[in-house]
């Protein structure tokens, strides 16, 4: 036989008869010799028709495991990943990636500032801002206490989303010295106001000195505007003004600091340094991670954990190959005994059935990475069909802000999770693998 004398050239004068399939594959074994002869023999054993049909299933079964933990890995990553980018993308449209703050209360000679922060080649865009806090009466008799930011209606849009996120109204309608102000949605529902009421806001820790003693600083403005963020804590906690106004009301000669937006948020920390540099020690520069960095840390360690369970169901999927390849390796005694006998090694034995372990755990993986991607690509639409169809709503407009699952797939995350699908399958082989080579010519062909 071909395989025989190739054996007998390579690994030594060994001889012997085969099963059936085994003399199959030395006839099929073309004479300028396969190679890797493992991965022949391996392809060929996993090609032939088993006659024990539930090692088939098993083998069955494990693939499909392996494909539906890689599918759903992929696919809940992908939402993960979803959540994460609106988040950052409903934050960061109302807060600055950096901002340059003054040591006093106010930020005296601004326009240098800016001019300062605009050479850098990574910012976008920079505009100055009052921040303050006041307490707001509305047609209600109880009000309501937000944060205050007077902010110029020319240059915030080069900094927030804020002008593209209103409902009501226009932020153009700021006017300096027209005490306008624009609430966020559910501030307004707070307050039982709407465009064109009265709101009169009180300013936090501001006094001023009248014959009958200390008097709050507030004023009287003009709802001119609603906006909705799709986040609770500017929803229902900020009030924007022109910065003139927000002046007048806090009784400050100047903005609080400087917005800046950048061409990378995850520059923020690094320009924020190099700018605090540049504009020396009356000025202190923050980035946009300072002040959520524990909101951010918390979503990617959710991902981590979920990253990590949802692997576990891979890895049990993969390890369900142990009790196929051992089957596998009980039924294939009497063919092991023959290629021992023809000069096969324990190390080619090993690699014999590593191939068919891996193949399998390859089209799992394979399988799972196809329908993962296709299931992360489509999943809104997927959502959208079977909420419409069965009439169910998974986040509701009214509980949630986010009402839609979103999906945002990341290739990186694809190779990773195959990679480690890859491993888990490596490792489901081993013991296996072993245990056939060291299977005894003899003894396994004692009652054959």
């Amino acid at each position: 036989m071909a395989l025989c004398g190739t054996l007998r050239a390579h690994r030594g004068p060994r001889a012997g008869a085969g099963s059936a399939e085994a003399a199959r594959s030395a006839a099929d074994l073309p004479s300028d010799m396969f190679r890797p002869l493992e991965l022949f023999i391996g392809l060929r054993y996993t090609r032939a028709k088993r006659r024990n049909h539930f090692i088939s299933f098993i083998s069955l079964v494990s693939m499909l495991g392996i494909a539906v933990g890689v599918t759903a890995l992929i696919a809940v990553i992908s939402v993960m990943n979803g959540f994460d980018k609106e988040l950052r993308t409903r934050i960061l449209g109302m807060v600055a990636h950096a901002t340059i703050s003054g040591v006093g209360e106010a930020v005296q000679d601004w326009p240098h500032a800016i001019a300062i922060a605009k050479a850098n080649r990574h910012v976008l865009g920079a505009a100055p801002y009052v921040d303050g806090f006041a307490l707001l009466q509305g047609m209600r008799r109880d009000g309501a206490g937000a944060a205050v930011r007077g902010v110029l209606p020319e240059m915030e849009p080069n900094v927030s989303d804020i002008d593209r996120k209103m409902v009501a109204g226009r932020l153009s309608d700021l006017k300096p010295g027209g005490y306008g102000i624009i609430l966020g949605r559910e501030l307004a529902l707070q307050l039982g106001v709407d465009v064109g009421d009265k709101v009169i806001a009180v300013a936090a820790n501001q006094v001023r000195a009248t014959p009958v003693g200390a008097v709050p600083r507030l004023r009287r403005f003009t709802v001119v505007g609603i906006f909705e963020a799709g986040m609770e804590e500017y929803d229902s906690g900020l009030a924007v003004m022109h910065m003139q106004d927000a002046e007048r009301l806090y009784d400050m000669n100047g903005p609080t600091g400087i917005r800046l937006r950048l061409d990378d948020m995850f520059r923020a920390y690094g320009v924020a340094r190099d700018l605090a540099d540049q504009l020396g020690q009356l000025y202190r520069v923050q980035d946009w991670m300072q002040g959520h960095a524990n909101f951010f840390r918390a979503v990617s360690m959710e991902k981590k954990v979920m990253f990590i369970i949802l692997s576990l169901i891979v890895a049990v999927a993969a390890f369900n190959l142990v009790s196929t390849l051992v089957m596998l390796v009980t039924d294939k005694q009497a063919d092991i005994a023959i290629l021992r006998t023809l000069g096969a090694t324990p190390r080619s034995i090993m690699g014999v059935f590593m191939v068919q372990g891996l193949l399998v755990g390859l089209i799992g993986i394979a399988l799972g990475v196809l329908f993962g991607v296709l299931l992360a690509l489509n999943l809104e639409a997927i959502v959208k069909w079977i909420e419409h169809t069965f009439g169910v709503v998974f986040l509701s407009p009214d509980v949630y802000y986010i009402s839609e699952l979103p999906s945002d797939l990341h290739w990186r995350d694809v190779g990773w999770i195959a990679s480690l699908s890859f491993l888990f399958s490596l490792l489901a082989t081993i013991y296996p693998a072993r245990r056939a080579a060291r299977t005894e010519p003899a003894q396994a062909l004692r009652y054959e």
